[in-house]
């Protein structure tokens, strides 16, 4: 009885030592491992490059896509996803405000780089450069219906001079009714910015993003963008975000540290052109 009660004992300490064996052996794989949820281009383009880039390292980059962005939040608040990549700050820092979400949550989200800029650009199929004197009285120009966008959209417009706006106006929070002067009147119709490509047959100017232009291929039009030294440059750099408590984990780090490499920079440059930036 007693060889017995040995012999058990002692299985039951090789089936724990085994146990323990294989625990650390996943926990060590899954350390190397990242789940990432991104919208289609440029971020999931970007992201498969940066996954051929990781497993030279021994990282496994796992990408989700999504057609639209609002479940993407939430799924790496819950932990579904470890990171995302497809916002800027002023988009994230909304998310966490309306979600009630305030530093220290287990769900709040943070940034653990800016990655990349898409410029607000303009467009236009039958005008080669876009100016007060190439518009009509009246014409009209289509932008955003968000706020942050439609605000960059403006002052994209002031630059190119066909409107002014008042003085109090801000980068993120301009709208419509800031415009001070319009000499021509131009008519500013908002709508969905994923909608806004198919109007380029219909209007003068459309003023949207540049993945959305790149979504519905008429980057061939861009006739003007944001500077890449502006504010807005700045402020809507293209961040990856993950759970506060993640942002110093091994593997969101060898990420941003790929994603903010110079083969990726370069990647961005050849494949996307003035569309896409590289964050400075």
């Amino acid at each position: 009885m007693n060889k017995l009660l040995k012999v058990a004992a002692a299985a039951g300490i090789a089936l724990a030592l085994t146990a323990c064996g294989s625990s650390s052996a996943n926990e060590e794989t899954d350390s190397k491992t990242i789940k990432v949820g991104a919208t289609t281009s440029p971020h999931a383009v970007i992201l498969e490059e940066a996954k051929k880039l990781m497993e030279k390292d021994g990282y496994t980059l796992e990408i989700t896509e999504f057609s639209d962005y609002p479940n993407i939040n939430p799924s790496t608040s819950d932990g579904s996803l470890d990171a995302n990549y497809f916002q800027h700050q002023p988009y994230l820092d909304s998310y966490n405000a309306d979600s009630g979400y305030s530093e220290g949550d287990d769900g709040y989200l943070v940034s653990a780089g800016s990655i990349h800029y898409e410029p607000m650009g303009a467009y236009s199929e039958t005008l080669e450069e876009i100016s007060l004197d190439n518009l009509k009285e009246g014409d009209q120009v289509v932008v955003p219906n968000d706020a942050t966008n439609e605000a960059r959209a403006l002052f994209l417009l002031q630059d190119l001079g066909i409107i002014t706006l008042n003085e109090d106006a801000t980068i993120d929070k301009a709208t419509a009714a800031d415009i001070k002067e319009n000499p021509k009147n131009v008519e500013i119709v908002e709508i969905a910015a994923d909608q806004i490509p198919s109007r380029i047959k219909d209007v003068p100017v459309v003023v949207v993003n540049g993945n959305y232009a790149l979504d519905a291929d008429i980057t061939q039009y861009l006739r003007a963008q944001e500077d890449a030294d502006s504010e807005a440059a700045q402020l809507y750099a293209n961040v990856i975000a993950v759970k506060e408590a993640n942002k110093d984990n091994e593997a969101v780090q060898e990420l941003v540290k790929v994603l903010k490499s110079d083969d990726i920079k370069a990647f961005i440059a050849e494949n996307f052109g003035d569309t896409v930036q590289a964050a400075k």
